[in-house]
């Protein structure tokens, strides 16, 4: 036995990421007692500028974004009671496509070995039971989302550790009801082409497939809370317009699949610390 405390890493690309994917059981996790950290690999840049002026546009500056986006990031860590923030703060690459794909300094050009040393030395610091990223698409095909998954697969192997590695995903019966809720809170919402309803239906797992659903509806306030620390974003005003309960009842299962695992328990299972304690 140690007296080291169990310990939750998640890794993520932006602030705010922290929020949508895994502010459930960040909160509960922390509310167990066990240390929760965070690891946000970019500055945010690309976000929005006040007044939802966008990248490109006059009047963005991606410094000061950066910044307001951190401040944003620390109280939305404040909210979720997360132990350790650490920030990488690579410059944000935007969306697949976008001319700061190919920044220098960017996230999307930062070579994998040099982003997965600094992680794998935050790992061999903190020593975390349970690691938490994307699958290999970034659950969306977000180029700082395929790359943070690239920097956490590669750094565990340069560590010795042996952690439960989990990926978010969504399962698709969830994604369906999304949708309907999108539709009954955005009626102004253009209807999507072909191609990107396509690839909405790609996003997710069939619920088969999932190995591991844990119910973090008790903390749904808290995730929230989180998200309306962001209130910079304009993609979180949607969820906000939910209000907390209709939010809680979409968004209180959060679910993942396991990739790595050296205790037998079996799945699909409930708790991310499943055969740990």
């Amino acid at each position: 036995m140690t007296d080291r405390p169990l310990t939750l890493m998640a890794v993520h690309a932006h602030p705010d990421d922290e929020a949508t994917g895994t502010g459930g059981v960040l909160a509960r996790y922390a509310a167990e007692g066990i240390r929760t950290v965070l690891v946000t690999c970019t500055d945010g840049g690309c976000g929005d500028g006040p007044g939802g002026v966008k990248p490109g546009d006059p009047g963005h500056d991606p410094a000061a974004v950066a910044l307001m986006r951190r401040q944003e990031l620390e109280a939305s860590c404040e909210v979720l009671k997360i132990s350790d923030l650490e920030m990488l703060d690579y410059a944000d690459s935007g969306m697949m496509g976008w001319p700061s794909n190919d920044a220098p300094g960017s996230f999307w050009q930062t070579p994998v070995s040099e982003g997965a040393e600094r992680l794998a030395e935050l790992m061999r610091h903190y020593r975390p039971d349970v690691v938490v990223t994307y699958d290999e698409n970034g659950f969306y095909g977000h180029p700082d989302h395929i790359q943070a998954h690239r920097i956490t697969m590669a750094a565990l192997e340069m560590t010795t550790l042996t952690p439960k590695v989990y990926w978010t995903t969504m399962p698709r019966s969830g994604m369906r009801r999304f949708r309907e809720i999108m539709r009954e809170f955005g009626e102004d919402m253009p209807e999507p082409d072909p191609a990107e309803t396509a690839a909405l239906a790609e996003i997710g797992l069939p619920d088969d497939e999932i190995t591991t659903w844990v119910d973090t509806t008790a903390f749904s306030g808290q995730k929230f809370d989180a998200l309306a620390a962001h209130a910079s974003q304009g993609e979180n005003i949607f969820f906000l317009k939910m209000g907390k309960e209709r939010f809680g009842e979409l968004m209180g299962m959060e679910t993942f699949v396991r990739v790595q695992d050296t205790t037998g328990t079996a799945v699909p299972e409930n708790d991310l610390f499943a055969g740990l304690r």
